[in-house]
């Protein structure tokens, strides 16, 4: 039977209204959500956006991404309807309340945050174990194996962050973009119902957000440090970092540190690394 993108009846569409009932709520972070049917990608329209004065707690979400991107502009598609994809608008860099700025310098742990909020939100609500991969990913085990489930995306707009989650959730097998990715469903996720997901969520992001933001983007005040530790399979692991300039960095990922930059042990001593692709390897040279 051939699937119509826009009638799968596994894949309701989600209730805007409802959504934003609920998480649009007086002296909350959300401040705005709006759902549409199909755009290029979530963060570049929420850039646009910032660029215009819209206010911090924006929410956008697409049922369907045609030009979704990732870090270093890699590309995420996925059937309409399989996933959430969705970008927020935070304004770290301006006063909220009593509260100061938060130091730029301090603003590289928001994509960390959000995949903290993301995996603990998700342990909870879709009853599946999952982990963080350095810096960005969210990964969930099928067959035994660490696939990518999620992906974040953070891109600065003066004194804004937006954030780009893209989250597979009802993805089969047969659609899967690569052999490495997965979804909840696959999982074994006890929920997929993309609603009450969402939810859970945005509620974490702005719990997490609102706890960094009172500790002035103190990442160990606010615990998001020991969080993001605890959760992180890339720590312990042997990895390679491609780097920017075509660098590459081999040995163990040891800690994560102050500013949220990965530090890796390797022949040369202790390096921090602030940017660039990770890859987990397995013993005897393979990637995991």
């Amino acid at each position: 039977m051939t699937r119509n993108r826009w009638s799968d009846l596994e894949r309701p569409p989600l209730n805007a209204s409802a959504l934003r009932r609920a998480v649009v709520v007086p002296d909350g972070l959300w401040t705005d959500l709006d759902v549409v049917e199909a755009t290029g990608s979530t963060n570049t329209d929420l850039v646009v956006r910032a660029e215009h004065g819209a206010p911090e707690g924006a929410v956008l979400i697409a049922e369907e991404q045609t030009a979704g991107r990732g870090r270093l502009d890699r590309r995420w598609t996925a059937p309409a309807r399989s996933g959430l994809f969705f970008s927020v608008l935070l304004r770290p860099g301006e006063p909220s309340g009593d509260r100061q700025p938060v130091p730029v310098h301090r603003w590289g742990w928001l994509p960390l945050l959000a995949g903290v909020a993301t995996a603990t939100a998700l342990s909870r609500a879709a009853g599946v174990d999952t982990a963080l991969k350095w810096p960005n990913d969210l990964l969930v085990t099928v067959g035994g194996e660490e696939r990518k489930a999620a992906g974040l995306l953070a891109e600065r707009v003066g004194t804004a962050v937006v954030i780009g989650i893209g989250l597979n959730v009802t993805l089969r097998a047969e659609e899967l973009p690569v052999p490495t990715a997965a979804s909840l469903a696959l999982a074994g996720a006890q929920g997929t119902d993309r609603d009450p997901l969402l939810r859970a969520v945005l509620r974490s992001i702005a719990d997490w957000y609102e706890a960094w933001r009172e500790a002035g983007g103190d990442p160990a005040a606010s615990r998001l440090q020991q969080t993001y530790a605890a959760g992180c399979a890339t720590l312990g692991r042997q990895v390679r970092a491609e780097l920017p300039g075509g660098r590459e960095l081999s040995g163990t990922a040891v800690a994560v540190d102050g500013d949220g930059r990965l530090v890796i042990a390797g022949p040369g001593g202790e390096e921090a690394v602030g940017a660039g692709d990770v890859v987990h390897l397995l013993p005897g040279g393979g990637q995991g």
